[in-house]
């Protein structure tokens, strides 16, 4: 490998179900962290499983999403309004970014 070559990345699991959600759903539409964490997880699961397994996927995905935010690729939203995501709490929602 040469100096200007980059190792190929295998896209992240939990970026790629955050975009597969969010493009699953009309424009303009929202989807919260925890339906996008218990669809990766039902995605995922094994028969052993508990219910509640998707709560090992929450903080994977709220810290994809604060990523994707930062970088342009989603809006995060809090009662209905775009926030920073460097600096926002509670309970939010993500879509993708509405073009004007």
């Amino acid at each position: 490998m040469t100096e200007n070559e980059q190792p190929e990345q295998k896209p992240d699991p939990i970026v790629e179900a955050i975009f597969e959600a969010l493009g699953a759903l009309p424009s303009g539409k929202s989807a919260s962290p925890m339906d996008i964490a218990r669809t990766f997880a039902d995605a995922r699961a094994k028969p052993g499983d508990r219910p509640d397994a998707w709560r090992r996927y929450l903080n994977a995905v709220k810290q994809q999403m604060v990523h994707l935010a930062r970088a342009g690729r989603i809006e995060i939203l809090r009662k209905g309004v775009r926030v920073d995501p460097n600096d926002f709490k509670g309970v939010v929602r993500l879509r993708f970014p509405i073009k004007d």
